[in-house]
Protein backbone atom coordinates (compact mmCIF):
# COMPACT_ATOMS: atom_id res chain seq x y z
CA UNK A 1 0.00 0.00 0.00
CA UNK A 2 2.81 2.66 0.70
CA UNK A 3 4.67 1.96 -2.43
CA UNK A 4 1.48 2.81 -4.09
CA UNK A 5 1.96 6.49 -2.95
CA UNK A 6 5.34 6.90 -2.85
CA UNK A 7 5.98 6.02 -6.59
CA UNK A 8 4.09 8.45 -7.97
CA UNK A 9 5.12 10.67 -5.80
CA UNK A 10 8.49 10.14 -6.60
CA UNK A 11 7.40 10.01 -10.43
CA UNK A 12 6.33 13.58 -9.95
CA UNK A 13 9.44 15.02 -8.56
CA UNK A 14 11.91 13.38 -10.91
CA UNK A 15 9.20 15.08 -13.59
CA UNK A 16 9.33 18.53 -12.31
CA UNK A 17 13.69 18.17 -11.80
CA UNK A 18 14.15 17.34 -15.32
CA UNK A 19 11.37 19.86 -16.93
CA UNK A 20 11.04 22.79 -14.60
CA UNK A 21 14.74 22.85 -13.70
CA UNK A 22 16.71 20.88 -16.27
CA UNK A 23 14.94 21.86 -19.59
CA UNK A 24 12.84 24.88 -18.55
CA UNK A 25 10.79 24.12 -21.60
CA UNK A 26 8.10 26.74 -22.03
CA UNK A 27 6.83 26.77 -18.36
CA UNK A 28 7.32 30.56 -18.15
CA UNK A 29 4.06 30.91 -20.82
CA UNK A 30 2.07 28.87 -18.24
CA UNK A 31 -0.71 30.29 -15.84
CA UNK A 32 0.55 28.84 -12.44
CA UNK A 33 3.96 27.41 -11.51
CA UNK A 34 5.11 24.04 -13.61
CA UNK A 35 4.46 21.91 -10.57
CA UNK A 36 0.81 21.95 -10.16
CA UNK A 37 0.40 22.28 -14.13
CA UNK A 38 2.64 18.75 -14.47
CA UNK A 39 0.87 17.25 -10.67
CA UNK A 40 -2.88 18.67 -12.32
CA UNK A 41 -2.02 16.51 -15.72
CA UNK A 42 -0.34 13.39 -14.02
CA UNK A 43 -2.40 12.63 -11.62
CA UNK A 44 -5.26 11.43 -13.52
CA UNK A 45 -2.97 9.71 -16.20
CA UNK A 46 -1.54 7.98 -13.28
CA UNK A 47 -5.13 6.44 -12.04
CA UNK A 48 -5.77 5.22 -15.95
CA UNK A 49 -2.07 3.60 -15.68
CA UNK A 50 -2.61 1.77 -12.68
CA UNK A 51 -6.32 0.60 -13.84
CA UNK A 52 -5.55 -0.11 -17.04
CA UNK A 53 -2.50 -2.25 -16.24
CA UNK A 54 -4.00 -3.68 -13.17
CA UNK A 55 -7.28 -4.74 -14.91
CA UNK A 56 -5.57 -6.49 -18.06
CA UNK A 57 -3.84 -8.94 -16.02
CA UNK A 58 -6.37 -9.29 -13.33
CA UNK A 59 -7.99 -12.81 -14.88
CA UNK A 60 -4.82 -14.22 -14.95
CA UNK A 61 -4.34 -12.81 -11.16
CA UNK A 62 -7.23 -14.20 -9.68
CA UNK A 63 -7.12 -17.63 -12.28
CA UNK A 64 -8.38 -19.55 -8.86
CA UNK A 65 -11.83 -17.31 -8.64
CA UNK A 66 -12.24 -17.49 -13.06
CA UNK A 67 -12.48 -21.11 -12.66
CA UNK A 68 -15.15 -20.94 -9.79
CA UNK A 69 -18.62 -21.90 -11.52
CA UNK A 70 -20.44 -19.56 -9.14
CA UNK A 71 -17.96 -16.32 -8.75
CA UNK A 72 -18.78 -13.02 -11.04
CA UNK A 73 -15.85 -12.78 -13.06
CA UNK A 74 -17.33 -9.61 -14.19
CA UNK A 75 -16.28 -7.92 -11.42
CA UNK A 76 -12.50 -8.91 -11.34
CA UNK A 77 -11.18 -6.03 -13.82
CA UNK A 78 -13.96 -3.73 -11.93
CA UNK A 79 -11.92 -4.16 -8.40
CA UNK A 80 -8.49 -3.62 -9.99
CA UNK A 81 -10.63 -0.13 -11.40
CA UNK A 82 -11.88 0.77 -8.01
CA UNK A 83 -8.20 -0.16 -6.02
CA UNK A 84 -6.71 2.44 -8.77
CA UNK A 85 -9.52 5.06 -7.70
CA UNK A 86 -9.47 4.89 -3.90
CA UNK A 87 -4.94 5.62 -4.77
CA UNK A 88 -6.25 8.30 -7.02
CA UNK A 89 -9.04 9.96 -4.18
CA UNK A 90 -6.11 10.44 -2.28
CA UNK A 91 -3.47 12.20 -4.87
CA UNK A 92 -6.34 14.55 -5.89
CA UNK A 93 -6.95 15.63 -1.80
CA UNK A 94 -3.16 16.20 -1.93
CA UNK A 95 -3.24 18.36 -5.87
CA UNK A 96 -5.90 20.77 -3.88
CA UNK A 97 -3.82 21.10 -0.57
CA UNK A 98 -0.64 21.76 -2.92
CA UNK A 99 -2.52 24.15 -4.94
CA UNK A 100 -3.73 26.22 -1.77
CA UNK A 101 -0.23 25.57 0.20
CA UNK A 102 0.96 28.24 -3.14
CA UNK A 103 -1.82 30.22 -2.94
CA UNK A 104 -3.94 29.11 -5.80
CA UNK A 105 -7.81 28.78 -4.09
CA UNK A 106 -9.91 26.43 -6.27
CA UNK A 107 -13.51 27.73 -6.71
CA UNK A 108 -16.26 25.81 -7.86
CA UNK A 109 -14.99 25.04 -10.98
CA UNK A 110 -12.81 22.16 -8.87
CA UNK A 111 -15.56 20.12 -8.54
CA UNK A 112 -15.55 19.18 -12.07
CA UNK A 113 -12.81 16.93 -10.93
CA UNK A 114 -15.70 14.17 -9.99
CA UNK A 115 -17.05 14.49 -13.35
CA UNK A 116 -13.93 14.26 -15.20
CA UNK A 117 -12.98 11.15 -12.85
CA UNK A 118 -16.38 9.43 -13.68
CA UNK A 119 -15.22 9.91 -17.51
CA UNK A 120 -12.20 8.43 -16.72
CA UNK A 121 -13.45 5.39 -15.41
CA UNK A 122 -15.98 4.60 -18.16
CA UNK A 123 -13.31 4.97 -20.57
CA UNK A 124 -10.82 2.96 -18.99
CA UNK A 125 -13.79 0.25 -18.14
CA UNK A 126 -14.55 0.11 -21.25
CA UNK A 127 -10.85 -0.96 -22.35
CA UNK A 128 -9.88 -3.04 -19.59
CA UNK A 129 -13.03 -5.38 -20.11
CA UNK A 130 -11.40 -5.46 -23.74
CA UNK A 131 -8.07 -6.10 -22.62
CA UNK A 132 -8.24 -8.93 -19.73
CA UNK A 133 -10.47 -10.67 -21.73
CA UNK A 134 -7.54 -10.66 -24.36
CA UNK A 135 -5.18 -11.40 -22.44
CA UNK A 136 -6.09 -15.00 -21.10
CA UNK A 137 -5.75 -15.80 -24.97
CA UNK A 138 -2.74 -13.89 -25.68
CA UNK A 139 -0.18 -13.70 -22.89
CA UNK A 140 1.57 -10.85 -24.51
CA UNK A 141 -1.00 -8.40 -24.65
CA UNK A 142 0.12 -7.31 -20.80
CA UNK A 143 3.43 -6.01 -22.74
CA UNK A 144 1.23 -4.69 -25.68
CA UNK A 145 -0.61 -2.79 -23.46
CA UNK A 146 2.32 -1.14 -21.28
CA UNK A 147 4.08 -0.20 -24.52
CA UNK A 148 1.10 1.86 -25.50
CA UNK A 149 0.82 3.20 -22.27
CA UNK A 150 4.56 4.75 -22.49
CA UNK A 151 3.19 5.99 -26.18
CA UNK A 152 0.49 7.72 -24.64
CA UNK A 153 1.62 9.47 -21.98
CA UNK A 154 3.91 11.52 -24.50
CA UNK A 155 1.12 12.20 -26.85
CA UNK A 156 -0.68 13.36 -24.07
CA UNK A 157 0.06 16.68 -22.77
CA UNK A 158 0.97 15.72 -19.56
CA UNK A 159 4.35 17.27 -19.60
CA UNK A 160 4.15 19.60 -21.84
CA UNK A 161 1.44 21.55 -23.70
CA UNK A 162 1.43 21.18 -27.46
CA UNK A 163 -0.03 24.50 -28.13
CA UNK A 164 2.24 27.01 -26.19
CA UNK A 165 5.30 25.23 -25.22
CA UNK A 166 6.42 23.85 -28.73
CA UNK A 167 5.77 24.38 -32.31
CA UNK A 168 3.78 22.08 -34.26
CA UNK A 169 1.34 22.01 -37.27
CA UNK A 170 -2.31 22.75 -36.41
CA UNK A 171 -3.32 19.20 -38.10
CA UNK A 172 -1.30 17.69 -35.54
CA UNK A 173 -2.67 19.22 -32.46
CA UNK A 174 -6.09 18.07 -33.70
CA UNK A 175 -5.39 14.59 -34.44
CA UNK A 176 -3.69 14.94 -30.47
CA UNK A 177 -6.56 16.29 -29.70
CA UNK A 178 -8.94 13.03 -30.74
CA UNK A 179 -6.71 11.22 -27.71
CA UNK A 180 -9.94 10.65 -25.28
CA UNK A 181 -6.92 11.13 -22.72
CA UNK A 182 -6.50 14.47 -23.79
CA UNK A 183 -9.95 15.36 -23.08
CA UNK A 184 -9.58 14.32 -19.62
CA UNK A 185 -6.39 15.59 -18.47
CA UNK A 186 -6.92 19.07 -19.93
CA UNK A 187 -9.99 18.84 -17.93
CA UNK A 188 -8.69 18.60 -14.90
CA UNK A 189 -6.20 21.65 -15.39
CA UNK A 190 -9.04 23.37 -16.69
CA UNK A 191 -11.21 22.60 -13.41
CA UNK A 192 -8.04 23.35 -11.11
CA UNK A 193 -5.97 26.19 -13.21
CA UNK A 194 -8.19 27.74 -16.24
CA UNK A 195 -11.92 27.79 -14.61
CA UNK A 196 -13.33 26.76 -17.87
CA UNK A 197 -16.42 24.46 -17.59
CA UNK A 198 -16.60 20.99 -20.00
CA UNK A 199 -20.02 22.42 -21.10
CA UNK A 200 -18.24 25.67 -23.30
CA UNK A 201 -16.71 23.19 -25.61
CA UNK A 202 -19.34 20.55 -26.23
CA UNK A 203 -17.67 19.43 -29.60
CA UNK A 204 -15.01 17.78 -27.86
CA UNK A 205 -17.22 16.39 -24.92
CA UNK A 206 -19.90 15.23 -27.21
CA UNK A 207 -17.23 13.39 -29.45
CA UNK A 208 -15.43 12.10 -25.78
CA UNK A 209 -18.86 10.28 -25.19
CA UNK A 210 -19.25 8.77 -28.55
CA UNK A 211 -16.18 7.23 -28.21
CA UNK A 212 -16.48 6.30 -24.91
CA UNK A 213 -19.64 5.04 -25.48
CA UNK A 214 -18.38 2.73 -28.69
CA UNK A 215 -15.22 1.56 -26.49
CA UNK A 216 -17.16 0.44 -23.76
CA UNK A 217 -19.60 -1.71 -25.95
CA UNK A 218 -17.03 -3.26 -27.50
CA UNK A 219 -15.03 -3.85 -24.68
CA UNK A 220 -18.21 -5.25 -22.48
CA UNK A 221 -19.09 -7.21 -25.70
CA UNK A 222 -15.48 -9.36 -26.54
CA UNK A 223 -15.52 -10.03 -22.48
CA UNK A 224 -19.10 -11.47 -22.79
CA UNK A 225 -18.20 -13.72 -25.83
CA UNK A 226 -15.00 -14.72 -24.62
CA UNK A 227 -15.74 -15.37 -21.31
CA UNK A 228 -17.22 -18.93 -21.42
CA UNK A 229 -13.77 -20.12 -22.72
CA UNK A 230 -11.46 -18.40 -19.64
CA UNK A 231 -11.78 -21.84 -17.23
CA UNK A 232 -10.88 -24.00 -20.18
CA UNK A 233 -7.59 -21.89 -21.40
CA UNK A 234 -6.84 -20.83 -17.49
Amino acid sequence: IIWAFIQPVITVLVYWFVFEVGFRGGSDSLPVPFVLYLVAGIIPWFFFQDGLTGGTNSLLEYSYLVKKVVFQIDMLPVVKMISALFTHLFFVAFTIVLFICMGYMPDWYALQVVYYSFCMILFATGLVYATSAVTVFFRDMKEVVGILLQIGMWVTPIMWNFETMVQIPGWAITVLKLNPMYYIVSGYRNALINHIGFWEDMGLTVYFWVVTAVILFLGTTVFKRLRPHFADVL
